[in-house]
């Protein structure tokens, strides 16, 4: 299936029904699926070829988000931009990855009017919703569209077309352009439509609740694909966002770990908000600690289901399924409640050593990722795709192994292990132990310069409002589970760990302080 026809699909069984709502305004499939079209034709009719490269800058927006399923018909590729970022990220990613048509929210226009001279490649300058004199040869969306018909464009397309150019999450440096295809969006989404069956008259609903132009907008396609409805929130409140799951019956839901844990922070939450419709929570894009995780399951119920992908394999490279959260009727071991799950059906997985050998289950080395899943590689960088798809394998650049039930877990980031006196120290294991105390919101473990270690092992917390923990019962805690070598050293309290827009913690970020002036790569 081509990428537009998981919407599309929808829009056949269930064209009178609700697509999208946002702010109690509920948009069927027929508007949307019109709307989209109208936008299709009306790029097609700029004679602008296939693989184009779009963006759309808006917050979480049902007409925003009708831009981009415009593109995809349109056979055309979505560049994802965040409306969180700061405009110099965006105008990098612009810039840098070809854009030449440009949809955009008329609260933006005074920054893209800012950057308009910086962005010489872009075209077409669209305002979703109104006019905005002040950026230069701009048109509003409805003026645009006029005259075009609101019915599908003939297009051919091939699997193997570009869709998406998503940028990597500059946790390591800057931002690299994945070009991701029909064919690897198609492997995802069968791997969601997998996991979180229902039944056939059954119609799902799913809450938009993160950014739309990350996880949650791909995320809303399987949902869609079956005829279900996409509530879609458009700020980050924690009160709407618990609002809508128990007013519309919300059957599932995606969100980062930092988020979850905010949301086990409100006294009994479970008595103020009905969660029975959730069939589906899940959790990915940062590890979570498995204290929480069995907290969540408590609150939420069984419903918790974990997922790990990448952006160069999207979003499913492995389940961990609700059903595989408890073990004979009890909640599963911490060792399964730490994995990501099995891999899926539709991609091979194995764990290789530095020499590109496949070790033994058990062993630890780079988890590597073969399948139509796999990117098509880095966005006019060959070099940096041929270092890291080799033979037919994506290596992910994270240190995990498998264990003898076939369960992936995941050490860490091979850039983020810690050497200290000669000894390999992964932050996710200290980062674990540190988590299982109750005064501490989240950490991050990273390596710091040390005269005699080379490195030390540090850790950063944030704490849970009200509560207290001296550095020093932290680290007792960690010698006592781990071990001196792998206990930090020292241990800073902070107000707030630095995050990506998607709530990763960005240790690139953390680690540049303390290695100023070391001579070291960050």
């Amino acid at each position: 299936m081509a990428m537009i026809d998981f919407f599309d699909r929808g829009w056949s069984i269930n064209p009178h029904g609700p697509a999208y709502i946002q702010d109690e305004r509920s948009y069927s499939f027929n508007e949307v699926g019109e709307l989209s079209c109208r936008i299709a034709n009306a790029l097609l009719a700029t004679g602008l070829p296939k693989e184009t490269k779009g963006a759309v800058w808006a917050m979480n927006d049902t007409t925003a988000w009708a831009c981009a399923l415009g593109l995809w018909r349109a056979n055309m590729c979505w560049l994802p931009v965040g409306a969180r970022n700061a405009a110099e990220e965006n105008r990098y990613v612009l810039d840098q990855f070809d854009c030449e048509v440009l949809f955009y929210q008329a609260y933006f226009a005074d920054t893209i009017a800012s950057l308009q001279a910086q962005l010489p490649k872009v075209r077409h300058w669209i305002c979703i919703d109104g006019a905005t004199p002040q950026v230069r040869q701009s048109i509003a969306l409805d003026d645009w569209i006029a005259g075009q018909p609101a019915s599908k464009p003939h297009v051919r397309v091939d699997m193997d077309d570009v869709v998406a150019v998503m940028p990597t999450g500059g946790t390591t440096g800057a931002p690299k352009g994945v070009m991701n295809t029909h064919r690897g969006y198609q492997a995802a989404f069968a791997h969601f439509l997998m996991a979180c069956p229902y039944g056939p008259e059954e119609k799902p609903v799913t809450l938009a609740a993160a950014p739309m132009t990350h996880t949650a907008g791909l995320l809303s396609l399987p949902v869609t694909c079956r005829g279900g409805t996409v509530i879609i929130l458009s700020k980050p409140d924690p009160a709407l966002m618990l609002a809508a799951i128990a007013r519309h019956r919300v059957t599932e839901i995606f969100l980062p770990p930092t988020v979850i844990y905010r949301l086990l922070d409100i006294p009994d939450i479970n008595m103020k908000i009905d969660f029975s419709s959730l069939r589906y929570f899940m959790y990915g894009a940062a590890p979570m600690s498995v204290d929480k995780l069995k907290q969540a399951i408590e609150v939420f119920g069984p419903v918790m289901t974990g997922g790990y992908g990448q952006t160069e394999a999207p979003g499913s490279i492995s389940t961990l399924l609700p059903g595989e959260h408890v073990h004979a009727g009890r909640l599963a071991s911490d060792a399964r409640l730490s994995s990501v799950g099995r891999p899926n059906p539709l991609v091979q997985v194995e764990i290789m050593d530095d020499d590109g050998r496949i070790l033994e289950r058990g062993q630890s080395g780079e988890i590597c990722v073969r399948g139509d899943l796999v990117m098509k590689g880095y966005y006019k960088e060959p070099a940096k795709t041929a270092e890291t798809i080799i033979d037919g394998w994506l290596h992910t650049g994270d240190i995990g192994c498998i264990d003898a039930e076939g369960y992936l877990h995941i050490t860490d980031r091979k850039k983020d292990m810690i050497i200290t006196g000669g000894f390999n120290v992964y932050p996710s294991q200290v980062e674990q132990v540190i988590w299982g105390h109750p005064a501490v919101q989240d950490c991050a473990v990273i390596g710091v310069p040390d005269a005699q270690w080379g490195e030390a092992v540090k850790a950063v917390v944030e704490l849970n409002a009200g509560q207290q923990v001296t550095a020093d019962e932290l680290i007792a805690l960690c010698k006592a589970q781990l071990g001196s070598v792998m206990a930090p050293k020292s241990v800073d309290f902070v107000a707030q760990l630095p995050r990506s827009p998607s709530g990763k913690v960005l240790k690139k970020d953390l680690r540049a302080s303390y290695w100023q002036g070391q001579g070291r790569k960050i």
